[in-house]
């Protein structure tokens, strides 16, 4: 079954937990400066701790029988960051390949998505592209997962509409299925001040082939439900379209995340009641963590929704 189908004919959908949050927690391992994870696969030491990490996340989704969409490490690796790094292109290929040798011990329902990332500060909409201007900058790592034979696309922590166009045209142009993963806040609008039913609107009318769904990521629950909550995104394209979260652990801003040096967390009951209600409330079908989030928030979180698909 591809992605696509997948996503169709499944009720849930599980996404990894945090990454590089818990490589510097539990393996001591820091981000790089340039390319964040990207690099990550090419040590023994990370290598083997993002292996773990997912593996986790893996065996959570079979032991509930879910689906999964694990991610590759690779927000930061954009065509300028790896020219800049002592990598080349190949670091896409070779990150797919990675998650493609964890994949092939499972029996099925893991699919690889390439990630990518808004080009400047996500947490504070800088250096904004215009919509040509993501289009070609864009493309070059979009291809590249295409060549490697990602099973989807995922740009993640978008925080302004004109470059998540220009993400989109460029994800597009590859055939693969593709998601759309906003920055916002509790005010249901992104970081740049578009609302989400207006983001949403737009990039579905600039695209021909639209993306799959849209999401959100590095958000809490309850930030999610009060910015879906607002009157201008409670319109019949928001519930339609916005399925999905990569959840962060913590009620602050992303201002306030952008400059928190400790790690904001909640327990994994918590968290997995909040993340129930957007499916209650709001019919979401994507669930995954980000900051602050482990193996414990991910099975508690796997756990509810296999409990709601048996009744």
């Amino acid at each position: 079954m591809d992605f696509q189908s997948c996503y169709n004919n499944y009720s849930f959908i599980l996404m990894e937990g945090a990454l590089g949050e818990r490589l510097k927690r539990e393996y001591d391992i820091p981000f790089d400066e340039i390319i964040a994870l990207a690099g990550h696969i090419y040590n023994e030491k990370s290598k083997q701790a993002l292996k773990e990490l997912f593996q986790q996340y893996i065996n959570i989704s079979q032991h509930y029988h879910l689906p999964i969409m694990l991610t590759t490490p690779t927000r930061r690796a954009n065509k300028e960051r790896v020219a800049q790094s002592q990598y080349n292109e190949s670091i896409i290929y070779d990150n797919v390949s990675f998650l493609r040798e964890i994949k092939q011990d499972v029996p099925s329902d893991v699919y690889i998505g390439g990630l990518m990332g808004y080009k400047g500060d996500a947490y504070k909409a800088t250096d904004v592209l215009s919509e040509e201007e993501a289009f070609e900058f864009h493309s070059w790592q979009a291809s590249l997962f295409a060549k490697a034979k990602a099973d989807f696309l995922y740009a993640g922590i978008m925080p302004a509409l004109s470059e998540s166009i220009g993400m989109a045209s460029a994800m597009e142009s590859t055939g693969l299925p593709y998601i759309i993963s906003f920055m916002i806040k509790n005010d249901g609008k992104l970081i740049d001040g578009t609302t989400i039913h207006e983001a949403i609107s737009v990039i579905d009318n600039a695209t021909n082939r639209k993306p799959l769904c849209y999401m959100t990521n590095c958000v809490h629950p309850n930030v999610v439900a009060k910015a879906l909550s607002r009157i201008y995104n409670q319109t019949s394209i928001v519930q339609k379209r916005f399925k999905g979260i990569q959840a962060n652990t913590s009620l602050l801003s992303p201002e306030e995340l952008d400059n928190c040096y400790d790690l904001k967390t909640s327990d994994a009951d918590k968290l997995a009641n909040d993340m129930l209600k957007l499916y209650k409330d709001f019919n979401f079908k994507i669930f995954g963590g980000c900051c602050g989030t482990d193996d414990t928030h991910m099975n508690e979180i796997a756990k509810n929704l296999s409990r709601i698909i048996s009744y």
